[in-house]
């Protein structure tokens, strides 16, 4: 296994550092369906391209195949000129039942040679910093988040995870800590019990819902935790101008419910001339807990595409307009 690094705190958690956009890497881990290493490279590049500095990924994501590809990219690139995050809290071990299968129970398209076990103890933090390190071919980790530990135990996770997570940022092992959750009342339980640098909030601060809003992130602001807005387009469906039927939210297929309200998004997005999912890149950023949203895809056009949405005037009539609607806060 790889030595830990010491030495790798640095101020990781400003918005100059990570910039407006970063790049989810989940897509590159074969979500959903199998990606070429060419067409993984070819997504990087284009983020790369596109000025994109703040990489996200986690041993999670296509049973580290994520990590592998992005630590391919990065080799020979200025490593101080880079962000990457991963995740610890799952451990990856070798599936002693496999017998070729995959992992699209879990939305990857890999085999299912490994399995995820939950282990938010210090050693198993180290150990998934250890491993993380190895499969991205990197001497130091730049945020590490507690991924999901609502999803096993939320008691435990919060309990031995944030404290590991602290210690190893005392120890400079890695730069920056925190949380990444779907759940925004877990998140905001680990900002009041840990001693947290960012918040990595998925789908829960977006143009079609706004839950983080209620308590996570006016604690943020008054802590100076800092929020990275996870999935804008809540799993694809705010991601074209037109949600059509059978569009994803939340990693399935969209509630008739959620499917209309964002359809009366994207047309109030038009009436003032503007594509809906310009306005779902821009609206987390309004919020001044948010330090950087992060869209993961692994294609490449995608990818230019929204680094060129970013940089789109948001007439301030359209917020306007969707506040009187009841459509945002």
């Amino acid at each position: 296994m790889t030595a830990l690094h010491r030495g790798a705190a640095n101020d990781v958690t400003s918005t100059e550092r990570l910039g407006p956009l970063g790049f989810g890497a989940a897509p590159i881990g074969n979500l959903y369906r199998p990606v070429s290493d060419e067409d993984a490279s070819a997504a990087l590049e284009a983020a790369w391209e596109g000025g994109i500095r703040y990489y996200d990924t986690a041993p999670h994501y296509g049973l580290g195949l994520s990590e592998r590809r992005l630590g391919a990219f990065l080799r020979g690139r200025p490593r101080d000129e880079v962000v990457v995050s991963t995740k610890v809290g799952r451990v990856l071990e070798p599936n002693p039942d496999f017998a070729g299968g995959d992992d699209l129970a879990d939305a990857y398209a890999v085999p299912n040679d490994l399995v995820r076990r939950f282990d938010p103890s210090e050693a198993g933090i180290r150990r998934s910093i250890e491993d993380s390190l190895e499969r991205l071919g990197l001497d130091r980790i730049d945020i590490a988040y507690l991924h999901d530990p609502d999803v096993y135990d939320l008691d435990q996770g919060l309990a031995e995870g944030l404290p590991a997570l602290a210690r190893l940022r005392d120890e400079g092992v890695v730069g920056a800590i925190g949380i990444g959750t779907n759940d925004a009342d877990a998140a905001a339980r680990a900002v009041r019990e840990g001693d947290l640098d960012l918040v990595m909030i998925a789908g829960r601060y977006t143009l079609l819902e706004q839950p983080a809003l209620d308590d996570l992130l006016p604690l943020c602001e008054a802590r100076g935790v800092g929020v990275v807005a996870a999935a804008p387009y809540n799993s694809g469906l705010l991601a074209t101008d037109t949600p059509a039927d059978g569009a994803r939210y939340d990693y399935a297929e969209a509630p008739g419910d959620v499917l209309e309200r964002a359809r009366r998004l994207a047309e109030a997005c038009r009436a003032r001339g503007v594509s809906l999912p310009v306005a779902a890149l821009r609206f987390p950023l309004r919020h001044p807990a948010v330090r950087t949203v992060v869209v993961g895809s692994a294609r490449a056009s995608s990818v230019r595409e929204n680094a060129a949405r970013l940089a789109v005037e948001v007439p301030e009539g359209l917020w306007t307009d969707l506040r009187d609607e009841g459509l945002i806060p």
